[in-house]
């Protein structure tokens, strides 16, 4: 093999692809095995084209920063509500989304309606799928909270009943079902967090697959920027004008004192916690993700 080519391998312990260090970026870079992909063309009839904004609004100033250029994405219609129930489904393909970290898995129910799904951890292509109380509990099925076996890990969970699922979509990401009592499921997120959801909200079994995403290291700016990211500089190094951090001469904070950083719109940055201590969510959190106990007023 040439010098100047590149070799491409797998390494046994990471599923990723890594590079012989010949310039700079291919040092660190990796990319994902896509090994597991079936399909390389979305569904026509499952897809749109995502309107970019460049982070502008409806009278065309910025009001999202880092924001545009890119490349093309089309946009998947997912099924994160998984309401049709008693009626078998096939897998016949597993594939890409460009806006999301998880596989998407094809379903063909036998009423011929096609319809995606998050690609659970381990499905395969030709594996029966059934949603609804009456569904066994084997992976990628989606059953009731009531329903599902104690100690099983479960993604795509619901907040609201017949809302469509809206925690644990994430790349290798997945919750325990701990216990259940007073209606309520007792669930332990991935952050930690153990927190109580109704017992009529569905789940779908398993872990959410792609789980070496963690291991992807962009390893050069111009994979960000075709991810549609711009970069942007610190607030310390721009003028006063621009950044309440900015001015000063050398590495002074905030305009030549030594002060508290802050957004752009002056609220501080660090110190105290965001979170609104009323939030009505509060009273369904029992541990925190930091393991302490949740208080409430």
């Amino acid at each position: 093999m040439h010098d100047s080519e590149c070799c491409v391998f797998e390494t046994e312990l990471l599923p990723v692809k890594t590079f012989r260090p010949l310039t700079p970026s291919t040092r660190y870079i990796t990319y994902a095995d896509f090994s597991d992909i079936t399909k390389s063309r979305p569904e026509k009839s499952l897809v749109y084209t995502r309107k970019r904004t460049g982070g502008r609004n409806t009278h065309g100033r910025v009001t999202a920063r880092a924001i545009g250029g890119g490349h093309k994405q089309k946009v998947r219609v997912v099924d994160f509500r998984r309401n049709k129930n008693g009626i078998e489904a096939k897998v016949i393909a597993v594939e890409y989304d460009p806006i999301r970290s998880a596989r998407l898995a094809l379903l063909e129910y036998t009423d011929g309606d096609r319809r995606y799904i998050l690609c659970p951890d381990g499905l395969q292509v030709g594996t029966t799928l059934m949603n609804g109380p009456s569904a066994p509990a084997t992976l990628g099925n989606c059953l009731p909270l009531s329903a599902i076996p104690m100690g099983v890990t479960i993604h795509n969970i619901e907040l609201v009943p017949g809302k469509g699922g809206q925690m644990v979509r994430s790349a290798g990401s997945g919750a325990t079902l701990m216990s259940r009592d007073e209606g309520y499921a007792q669930l332990r997120l991935p952050s930690g967090e153990i927190r109580r959801v109704h017992e009529k909200c569905v789940a779908t079994i398993g872990q959410v697959g792609n789980t070496q995403h963690e291991n992807v290291v962009l390893g050069k700016a111009g994979r960000s920027i075709h991810r549609g990211r711009r970069p942007m500089s610190r607030g310390m190094v721009r003028n006063p004008v621009d950044h309440p951090n900015g001015g000063g001469q050398g590495k002074s904070k905030g305009g030549g004192g030594r002060q508290h950083l802050v957004s752009p719109w002056g609220v501080l940055a660090k110190g105290f916690r965001t979170r609104d201590k009323s939030k009505i969510s509060n009273r369904f959190i029992l541990v925190r993700r930091d393991g302490r106990p949740m208080k409430l007023k």
